[in-house]
C-alpha cells in the first residue's frame, strides 16, 4: 500500500530506525519505529498522508518523532527543581538549548501489537541532567476516522520529576508544496520568541499574519511558532486543519491536556523537503517550561499523566 521506494539493502543490514511495526486499518497504513517510537510513514489508500520518510532513512527536522519529556528548547540546558540545579546536554550547539527530550533517539519496546493497534514502551532511568525515571508509554491505534495516539508517563522514581509531551508530525493534504493550502489554527494567542528561539513572552495573532483563526491559504507565510488560547469543539478537542485547493482536508486534534500547538511550515529546512509539509505539534507545555514552570506538569512518585491527540482522515476521502 506505501508508495515509498524500495532501496536494496545488505541482507543483515538494520534500518537506521529499527524494527519497524506495520498498522493496518482498510485503506490506511501506518509505520512506528523501534527507535524512539516514530511515526514514520501513515498513508491513506496509498496517499501519503504524513511528509514521512522512507525506511532507509533516519528521521530529520524531528520528522514523526515523540518528544519527551519535553518538547521545545531549554535555554542553556539548565533548569531549577525543588532548589537543586540540572544542567542538560546541549544537544543544539549552534543556538546553546537542550532540544526535545530524552527519548527520541532511544529503542521502544513494543507490547501486544494486533493488527490495528500497538503500545510501545520505554523506561527512562535516571541520569545526569534529568535525575528522575519514568515510565513511557505510547498507544497507537487506527480506526475508521484516523490515528488516535494515547501517550502516558509514571513517575517510577523516589523524586518528584518534571515532564512535558509533544509531538513532531508534518502534514500533507495531497499537493507538493503547502502553500496554497488552507490552514485553520484555532488560537488566539501566540508565543513570541527571541534568536535562540526561547520564549521571551505572548502576543495576541490578531492582526497579525500568525492569525489563522479563519481558515484562508498559507501562500508565501513563514510559521515557526507556539500557539495556545485555543478555541476547543463542544466535544472538548482543538482542531487544526489543512486543506488542499480541491477540498482535501487533514485535521489534527488535540484534547485538553494540550494546551499548545507549535506549527511550523518548514522554511529553514534545506530546498528539497521546504515547505512539502506543515509540522502541527500538539504540546502539553511550551518550550523552555522547565524553566518557566508554565503548563510543565511535576509527577510525584508513583503519578501519572495521559494525553491523547490524533489525526482525521475523513475529509482525505
Amino acid at each position: 500500500m506505501s508508495s515509498e521506494a524500495e532501496v536494496d539493502r545488505h541482507p543483515g543490514a538494520e534500518p537506521p530506525t529499527g524494527r519497524q511495526h506495520r498498522l493496518v486499518f482498510g485503506d490506511q497504513e501506518a509505520v512506528v519505529t523501534e527507535v524512539g517510537a516514530t511515526l514514520r510513514t501513515y498513508h491513506l489508500d496509498g496517499r501519503r498522508v504524513l511528509d514521512g520518510f522512507a525506511e532507509e532513512e533516519q528521521s530529520t527536522h524531528g520528522r514523526g518523532q515523540m518528544l519527551l519529556p519535553w518538547p521545545g528548547r531549554i535555554g542553556d540546558g539548565r533548569y531549577r527543581l525543588d532548589g537543586r540545579e540540572h544542567q542538560l546536554p546541549v544537544d543544539e550547539p549552534q543556538l546553546g538549548n537542550a532540544i526535545h527530550g530524552l527519548a527520541r533517539w532511544a529503542n521502544w519496546t513494543a507490547e501486544q501489537p494486533s493488527e490495528a493497534r500497538l503500545s510501545m514502551r520505554h523506561l527512562l532511568h535516571a541520569r545526569e541532567g534529568y535525575p528522575f525515571s519514568l515510565d513511557l508509554r505510547l498507544a497507537f491505534a487506527l480506526d475508521a476516522g484516523g490515528l488516535t495516539v494515547t501517550v502516558s508517563a509514571t513517575n517510577i522514581g523516589t523524586g518528584r520529576a518534571p515532564f512535558g509531551a509533544g509531538t513532531h508530525p508534518y502534514l500533507t493534504a495531497g499537493t507538493t508544496l503547502i502553500d496554497g493550502c488552507r490552514l485553520h489554527i484555532p488560537a488566539a494567542t501566540a508565543l513570541v520568541e527571541d534568536g535562540r528561539l526561547l520564549p521571551t513572552g505572548r502576543a495576541p495573532v490578531a492582526g497579525t499574519d500568525l492569525d489563522f483563526r479563519a481558515a484562508r491559504p498559507i501562500g508565501t507565510t513563514a510559521i515557526n511558532t507556539a500557539y495556545t488560547d485555543l478555541e476547543r469543539d463542544p466535544d472538548g478537542l482543538a482542531r487544526v486543519s489543512l486543506e488542499a485547493p480541491d477540498g482535501r482536508r487533514v485535521v489534527v486534534w488535540l484534547d485538553s491536556a494540550h494546551p499548545w500547538v507549535m506549527v511550523f511550515t518548514g522554511d529553514p529546512l534545506p530546498p528539497n523537503q521546504r515547505r512539502h509539509g506543515v509540522a502541527i505539534e500538539p504540546m502539553t507545555c511550551p518550550p523552555d517550561a522547565f524553566r518557566s514552570g508554565e503548563d510543565l506538569t511535576v509527577l510525584e512518585p508513583g503519578q501519572s499523566s495521559r494525553a491523547t491527540w490524533g489525526i482525521d482522515v475523513t475529509g482525505l476521502r
